[in-house]
């Protein structure tokens, strides 16, 4: 792509008949006040009206994302549009047109275990190993991947030190404990830990990228990064804390996870658990996210957090802020957005600025609609004694 601003120069869409195809999107688009080739910043512009009719027979959310990729359409405030549609449910309307290949994707999640050992690594792969500059330059100086606590902050540096700061005193973190980090990331929380408030830590991690750029920045702290799966973890933490990773985990896996935060967690600590979720039940992801952005993932529901959890953990508390990820997800646009002109000489391969706009500006359109959660999750050992009292 040659530049930022969005789309590939197109003139203005001709006057023509409609197809069933289109009439049935403009009818469809009005139920959430958004018009087809309209002038308002969530109104859709189209230049290639064949993708419409692809759209309906091969499954509509990831026709309709790949043809933005493809410049077949446009929008100003695509979060905006989106909101509208996700909103007014018109997601699930169409995708009754597109069976085949939802049903497909849902039987894919249902029937194959995709987070076994054997796959693990490869969204770490895909995603995380596509290059520390674009990451760098996207978040924070931390380079926190996950949504900010933006009750007391006014800036991404700020809604993201307030989130480590509330997940390390919601953990009752004390000097020389030992701290467990599952999917560390490039260790921004484990670095925050170890020096705020004197934790030992060992962080673990499926990206190597990820590994060597969180080691560089524990260096001389009482850090450990490890590339391994939290399914081949002996051995016993004072805390435990899993921040944007659970995503990442599959429902067939649940209750495995939960054994093995059960199992290392002492008999006195607690688990933060900070993860994505959804109050719908769903096998499955989207299929643009699961096929350009985050392969073999999947968002959590509440009834199964709970179902899987049972028995192994008792939960303290449960707090949800999913709008501040909505925020997040914004400044993380503003700053990629501000970095491209640098960025696009390395990442300019086919659609990726588009690929890479459309992912940013769809999840933040996702927790702005409430149709996505962030919640905080604390649990401790079911005989524990100890009483632990909520804080935000």
């Amino acid at each position: 792509m040659a530049n930022s601003t969005d789309a590939p120069t197109h003139s203005a869409p001709s006057i023509r008949k409609l197809t069933a195809a289109e009439e049935f999107f403009r009818r469809l688009a009005a139920e959430a006040d958004i018009r087809i080739n309209g002038d308002r910043p969530w109104d859709i512009r189209v230049y290639d009206p064949s993708f419409l009719s692809r759209a309906l027979s091969s499954g509509a959310p990831l026709a309709f994302a790949e043809a933005y990729m493809q410049g077949h359409w446009d929008c100003e405030r695509i979060d905006e549009m989106l909101t509208r549609v996700i909103h007014a449910h018109l997601d699930r309307k169409v995708r009754k047109f597109g069976t085949f290949q939802l049903i497909k994707a849902y039987i894919s999640a249902a029937v194959i275990n995709k987070q076994d050992p054997n796959r693990s690594f490869q969204v770490g792969e895909v995603h995380y190993d596509i290059g520390n500059d674009l990451y760098e330059r996207m978040l924070d100086s931390r380079m926190i991947y996950s949504c900010g606590y933006w009750a007391n902050a006014d800036n991404l540096e700020e809604a993201q030190y307030q989130k480590l700061d509330l997940i390390c005193r919601k953990l009752k973190l004390e000097p020389g404990m030992t701290l467990l980090d599952i999917g560390c990331g490039w260790g921004g929380l484990a670095e925050f830990a170890a020096r705020h408030y004197g934790a030992r830590v060992t962080g673990i991690t499926i990206s190597k990228e990820q590994q060597r750029l969180a080691q560089e920045h524990c260096a001389g702290l009482p850090v450990s990064i490890e590339l391994v799966d939290y399914r081949s973890l002996e051995g016993q933490f004072d805390r435990i804390v899993s921040v944007g990773m659970f995503e990442h985990v599959g429902h067939k896996n649940y209750r495995t996870y939960f054994e093995a935060a059960s199992r290392l967690l002492a008999d006195d600590g607690l688990f933060l658990l900070h993860t994505i979720g959804t109050e719908r039940e769903q096998n499955g992801v989207d299929p643009f996210i699961e096929k350009y952005i985050f392969p073999n993932g999947e968002i959590p529901c509440r009834r199964l957090i709970n179902d899987n959890s049972l028995g192994l953990l008792r939960m303290e508390d449960w707090h949800n802020f999913g709008p501040d990820y909505d925020r997040t997800l914004m400044a993380w646009w503003d700053n990629f957005e501000a970095a491209w002109p640098e960025l696009k000489t390395e990442y300019d391969q086919g659609h990726f600025y588009r690929m890479w706009k459309y992912y940013l500006l769809s999840c933040a359109a996702y927790f702005r609609s409430r149709e996505g959660q962030l919640w905080q999750i604390v649990y401790s050992k079911p005989d524990s004694l100890s009483e632990y009292r909520s804080l935000r």
